[in-house]
């Protein structure tokens, strides 16, 4: 049976890794995994999460299973994190998912049981697990413009007049803030906009939300995923805590389904739980718990939002001094939009054969389509990248 297999495509990212990580050279540089790293070129553990351990470690008492749909506690921690203190949260169900990958899983899973006849849209370009999933579960899918590689703006106009042929009972997938793989994100109005173009066509939008905080703030992140929330009887969101509390191998995701009314949630909840018993069972509980304990607990919550500032102020400096050195090396102001992008990462607008001659030739590392991850820089590599890159211009 086994023999039988096909082999499977090789991920870009991962092939990446591979490259980078069998390249001798000393000086060489990773901007292509897409986690957060320090000056050092380190991911480290927040103190938070440190100390969220420790008091873990003191007072837990068993490792028996959580609920089908994880704790509670976590679902209501989180609710409140990106849906602020306001919302009704009878209308939402909450399933803890491993990791935001997970929570997309399971959303577009629930998607497929409730109406499978439904389509998905996809931003063109978007994280290229989106359309490897929907694929893999032989839903339909359809693309929408966002990206105006000259510009390296949002192309809106593209945008709308693509939506405008999304069909009653579609569903949207939407980057809640932080796009990746661009970094251009849609501005509050035109967020409204999007709002009532959904309302109007009966749609429905699926959030991927796995930078809160990462881009200008914890509550701005939060915005347009609340202004949608506040417009739309229904609403999916998949969230993820890998990046704002650092806790990658912890797989630690949610996914929230917004219901029209109480009786909906009740459904809604007994599907998420049912979703997880045939995936995996139990959810994963250790960083689900940490969350909780430092969104809960004063303290801890305020340590923490100290330590995510000070890595995305962090990254804005980054992408900054990456603007002013481009403009140096290569006397112009096309990279001015470095600056204006948020999150981790944005788009050079590179031809595959430069970011080639990139990694080939000045051991700098980068995804095919010049999606660089912006927190793999540092003050030292800075004017070598710059440098490079204005050497394969020519």
């Amino acid at each position: 049976m086994l023999a039988t297999l096909k082999p499977q495509p090789q991920d870009k990212i991962l092939q990446l890794i591979a490259l980078y990580r069998d390249d001798p050279r000393p000086g060489k540089v990773d901007l292509g995994v897409g986690v957060y790293k320090d000056a050092d070129g380190k991911t480290p553990v927040m103190a938070a999460v440190k100390s969220a351990e420790k008091l873990l470690w003191e007072r837990e008492t068993t490792k028996t299973y959580t609920g089908l749909a994880g704790e509670p506690d976590f679902h209501a921690a989180m609710a409140r994190l990106i849906l602020g203190d306001g919302f009704a949260m009878e209308r939402v169900a909450a399933a803890a998912t491993a990791g935001g990958t997970g929570a997309i899983r399971q959303a577009l899973e629930l998607i497929r049981l409730a109406a499978p006849g439904a389509r998905v849209w996809l931003s063109n370009p978007t994280w290229p697990n989106h359309p490897a999933i929907i694929r893999y579960l032989g839903m339909d899918m359809a693309e929408y413009r966002y990206f105006d590689p000259d510009s390296c703006a949002v192309d809106f106009g593209a945008m709308m007049a693509d939506l405008e042929r999304v069909a009653a009972g579609d569903v949207v997938l939407l980057h809640g803030c932080c796009h990746n793989p661009t970094g251009a994100n849609l501005t509050l109005p035109e967020w409204d906009a999007v709002a009532e173009l959904l309302v109007r066509k009966a749609a429905v939008p699926l959030i991927d939300l796995a930078y809160q905080g990462f881009g200008d703030g914890l509550e701005a992140d939060a915005a347009a995923t609340r202004a949608l929330a506040a417009r739309l009887p229904e609403l999916l969101i998949a969230a993820s805590c890998s990046k704002n509390f650092g806790i990658y191998r912890e797989r630690t995701g949610i996914l929230l389904g917004i219901a029209a009314d109480a009786g909906a949630q009740v459904l809604t909840q007994g599907t998420l739980a049912m979703l997880n018993r045939m995936n995996y069972s139990f959810p994963p509980d250790h960083g689900a718990r940490l969350v909780t304990m430092i969104l809960n607990d004063p303290g801890l919550r305020a340590e923490w939002l100290s330590e995510l500032e000070a890595v995305r102020l962090g990254m804005l400096d980054l992408r900054v001094a990456l603007a002013q050195a481009l403009r140096r090396a290569t006397g112009s102001d096309r990279y001015g939009f470095l600056a204006q992008h948020r999150g981790m990462f944005s788009r050079l607008g590179l031809t595959e054969e430069q970011v080639g001659r990139l990694r080939n030739d000045h051991g700098i590392y980068m995804v095919g389509d010049s999606r660089m991850n912006i927190a793999g820089l540092n003050t030292k590599t800075i004017p070598i990248v710059a440098a490079s890159v204005a050497s394969v211009l020519g």
